[in-house]
């Protein structure tokens, strides 16, 4: 989602004396006999296929991986073992470099040719700060299966634990995880790169209360036992590995779609997400057949740090979107979207994202306009530019550009969410309106079909655009301005333009206001939707004085909302103008919402002033229990930036 420079220590052995099992002086004696003590792999980026990947896959690549996990609440651990089917693609490697981060590392076995499985020496190299410790196995015989027995920290970075208090039901506790983009290692030792796919099984055990659930086929009538097992057959990237376990029940939505929720959540999601078979309907007429069995969603708790995560076969989703009126299920059709784009055809590397998200923001567009009509999609759009228009600034032109250089992200997190998102979603808007909706829609689908079950990176998409769009349709774009939207920051001025009548209608709304003339009428305003109040508000100056704030408060009751799109927009605006009567539900708002779209514009903006940054450490010291760890990370970072800068800005 979202160059570092490492330093590894081990001494540098050849391929040839690992194969060989030479004598070293750090040489450790296994069950196979005398081996070389692996080294740790070379700290050069530019020798690795991904640079937030310590694999190897052009050498070796996992197939398949076998899980014997235990939910272990009391300690907040997964403990047990990965079993890896691996390709050699090397006949002359002899090592397997994983990914980990924070794991204890028990025993490594391999499978010998006999079916007799003998220790193999292993290396655990010390940790960088954002990559984690590289895992080396010797395995001079290119062992075809590779056993890891480890456990978790209970620091995970991919994994929230949470107690019975911070769930909805209060009785059961509560696990999830989240991998991307390189969080999966927290959890299990593996090639953490989007360059391999594998397909898993996995067997977890787990307190016989408890429902678990894993990004695979779960079956809707399991009986909850403590005793699971999973299997997906399709092939996927590391970052869609995903499990949860906790207070679980299913409702339907569909003959091939429901909903998991905690039990007094799983109603009102189902009938929040009542349109899912339209949307997966909508979908595949539009970009073919939906090729992943069952697509459910999983309600989480509030403190899920993000919108929603595409975790084939079941979704993750915060339940900040369930406002009773459908306004905001636009994320279930963008984690449905990723069912193509994404998890059908992934991005190569994080430099890559915006083929995943901008994608999936584009089909999600689709989706909405054909089941809500093109005005909400079009306001939707809207919503969209205007962010990206606020988040580009001339001290992030580098992360503007689509095709992202090597390098240039630090964190595979640090992606610009504007970038990868809206304006990859705007060039292919650009596109179809130069080719024609039936033309750009054949080719889409041609393209899924093309990459499927595939990852690629930009230049790829960019040569099968050359040959069946561009060139196919001459003269509709030139490679100039094709080339532009992918290699240079902002948006080019060829980049087509939206308005919507209704946002028209608010901003004179809120002129008329501003100007001095009396609030928008009621007959007006309760017409209105949740992204017309979004516009409303993002239209305001940057502070207003606080009586004219508490006029529009006492009107619309924007403080203490429900509604976390509009909390996002007001509480922000309301601490920049020093509108303290709203600190209250500010810090209710983020003690509860784990959200970090949703709670970060706030805290950025409470850490300008020393008083601001105060309450913000208050209240992030009462909030970070229930936080996720990516989120507490977000926000620590935000608090130190303001010390840093001497105690906030003045």
């Amino acid at each position: 989602m979202r160059s570092i420079s490492l330093t590894l220590c081990g001494l540098a052995i050849g391929i040839a004396a690992i194969v060989a099992g030479c004598n070293r002086d750090d040489a450790t004696t296994t069950a196979a006999g005398n081996a070389a003590k692996p080294a740790a792999p070379a700290a050069s980026e530019a020798a690795r296929p991904d640079e937030h990947s310590f694999a190897e896959p052009d050498k070796v690549r996992i197939k398949d991986l076998a899980l014997e996990l235990n939910v272990d609440f009391a300690q907040k651990q997964l403990a047990g073992s990965v079993t890896y089917t691996l390709d050699w693609l090397d006949p002359k490697w002899g090592k397997l470099v994983l990914d980990t981060r924070d794991l204890t590392i028990e025993k490594v076995v391999g499978e010998g040719a006999d079916g007799r499985w003998t220790d193999l020496t292993h290396v655990l190299a010390p940790a960088d700060k954002i990559l984690g410790s590289a895992l080396t196995i010797a395995a001079p015989e290119r062992n075809k299966r590779i056993r890891v027995t480890y456990r978790t920290s209970p620091n995970a970075s991919g994994l929230q634990w949470l107690t019975p208090e911070m769930t909805e039901g209060k009785k059961t506790p509560f696990m999830f995880s989240q991998s991307q983009q390189i969080h999966a290692r927290s959890w299990v030792p593996l090639q953490d790169t989007t360059m391999v796919r594998f397909t898993y099984t996995a067997h977890v055990t787990s307190p016989k209360d408890v429902m678990v659930l894993m990004s695979a086929n779960n079956d809707p009538a399991a009986v909850r036992d403590g005793d699971y097992s999973f299997e997906m057959p399709q092939a996927i990237p590391s970052y869609l590995m995903a499990i949860a376990a906790g207070d679980l029940v299913f409702k339907p939505t569909g003959p091939r779609s429901g909903v998991w929720a905690e039990p007094s959540m799983a109603p009102k999601a189902a009938a929040e997400f009542v349109d899912t078979p339209k949307m997966m309907a909508t979908a595949e007429q539009l970009y073919g057949p939906y090729r992943w069995g069952r697509y459910d969603v999983l309600v989480l708790p509030p403190s899920f740090p993000y919108g929603g995560m595409e975790n084939p076969r079941l979704t993750f989703a915060t339940p900040t979107v369930i406002t009773g009126d459908k306004s905001l299920v636009s994320l279930v059709a963008h984690e449905l979207a990723h069912s193509w784009s994404g998890n059908l055809v992934t991005f190569a590397t994080s430099r890559d994202a915006w083929l995943n998200e901008g994608f999936t923001s584009y089909v999600e567009n689709r989706i909405v306009e054909a089941l809500y009509g093109r005005e909400r999609a079009d306001m939707e759009s809207v919503i969209a530019r205007n962010e990206l228009r606020a988040e580009f600034t001339p001290e992030n032109t580098s992360r503007q550009p689509l095709a992202v250089k090597p390098g240039v992200l630090k964190d595979p997190d640090d992606n610009l969410g504007s970038t990868v998102y809206a304006k990859g979603a705007w060039f292919l808007q650009f596109l179809e309106q130069r080719f024609g909706r039936e033309n750009f829609d054949a080719f889409l689908r041609g393209y899924f079909d093309h990459f499927a079950f595939q990852s690629i990176g930009t230049q790829q998409f960019a040569e099968y655009a050359k040959a069946n769009l561009l060139d196919k349709y001459p003269g509709k774009v030139t490679q100039a301005e094709f080339d532009a939207w992918l290699y240079e920051p902002g948006i080019p001025s060829t980049a087509p333009q939206l308005s919507s009548p209704r946002f028209d209608a608010v901003d004179a709304a809120r002129k008329a206001w501003l100007d001095g003339g009396a609030l928008p009428a009621n007959t007006l305003t309760s017409k209105w939707s949740t992204q017309e109040w979004v516009h409303f508000i993002e239209g305001m100056p940057e502070t207003l004085p606080t009586e004219r704030l508490a006029a529009l408060d006492a009107a619309y009751r924007f403080t203490g909302t429900s509604n976390g799109e509009i909390a996002q927009r007001w509480y922000p605006l309301a601490v920049r103008s020093g509108y303290t009567q709203a600190n209250e539900a500010i810090g209710e708002f983020l003690a509860r919402i784990g959200r970090r779209k949703l709670i970060m514009p706030t805290y950025g903006a409470l850490v300008q002033t020393p008083q601001g940054l105060a309450f913000a450490e208050q209240v992030y010291a009462k909030a970070k229990p229930g936080y996720h760890p990516i989120t507490s990370g977000s926000v620590e970072q935000v608090i130190a930036d303001a010390k840093a800068r001497g105690g906030a800005a003045k």
